[in-house]
C-alpha cells in the first residue's frame, strides 16, 4: 500500500497493491492494521455506503457538525472528481480544499478525517462510489456547504450545469457555514 500526503496533511491518498494478470486483478481493499499505521491512529469503521450516480451528479459538500465523520472513500466503477474541504477553524489549512481524481481503474482511496467536509462530481457516464464511515449517519447533524461557494472556488471540472439533489441546491455558503472549532 502506497500513502500520499496531500495539500491538507490529514487527508491521505491511498494506493492499494494491486496485482494483475491476464486472468484479472487481486488487491486488498482494506486491511486495518496497515491502514491504522497509515493513519497513525486506531480507526473503527461503523457503516459502509454505496451510491451510484449518472455523469455530472454533483454530491456534498456534505459533513456531520456532531458525531462527525471518518470516510475512506474509493470507486468502484467509473471516475469521479473527489474534493475534500478543511473545517477545523484551528487548523493553519481551514478553508481549503483538496481534489483527487478516483476511479475503478486507478483504484485510488481517499481518507477524510473528521472535521472535513466531502463532496464528488460524477465525470465518467455513472459511477458508484462505496465508503466507510467511523460514524453512524445523522441527519439531524448533516450539514451542506454549496459546491460553488466563491470563498472555497472549488475547481470542478463540470460539463454544463451539475445534478444536484433538493438538499445540496440548499446547501449554505461557507461563511454561514457551522464549522468545527
Amino acid at each position: 500500500m502506497n500513502v500520499i500526503k496531500t495539500r491538507l496533511p490529514d487527508v491521505l491518498l491511498i494506493e492499494p497493491d494491486v496485482f494483475a494478470d491476464e486472468r484479472g486483478f487481486f488487491m486488498e481493499s482494506f486491511n486495518a492494521r496497515k491502514f491504522e499505521q497509515a493513519v497513525g491512529r486506531r480507526v473503527s469503521f461503523v457503516q459502509d455506503n454505496h451510491s451510484r450516480s449518472q455523469a455530472n451528479v454533483l454530491r456534498g459538500l456534505h459533513y456531520q457538525i456532531q458525531q462527525p465523520q471518518a470516510k475512506l472513500v474509493r470507486v468502484v466503477l467509473g471516475r469521479i472528481f473527489d474534493v475534500v474541504v478543511d473545517l477545523r477553524r484551528a487548523s493553519p489549512t481551514f478553508g481549503q480544499w483538496v481534489a483527487e481524481e478516483l476511479s475503478a481503474e486507478n483504484k485510488r482511496q481517499v481518507w477524510v478525517p473528521e472535521g472535513f467536509a466531502h463532496g464528488f462530481l460524477v465525470l465518467s457516464e455513472e459511477a458508484e462510489v462505496e465508503y466507510k464511515t467511523s460514524t453512524y449517519y445523522a441527519p439531524e447533524h448533516e450539514r451542506c456547504i454549496t459546491w460553488n461557494d466563491l470563498d472555497l472556488a472549488i475547481s470542478w471540472p463540470l460539463k454544463g450545469a451539475p445534478v444536484l439533489s433538493v438538499k445540496d441546491e440548499k446547501g449554505v455558503g461557507f461563511r454561514e457555514a457551522e464549522v468545527f472549532e
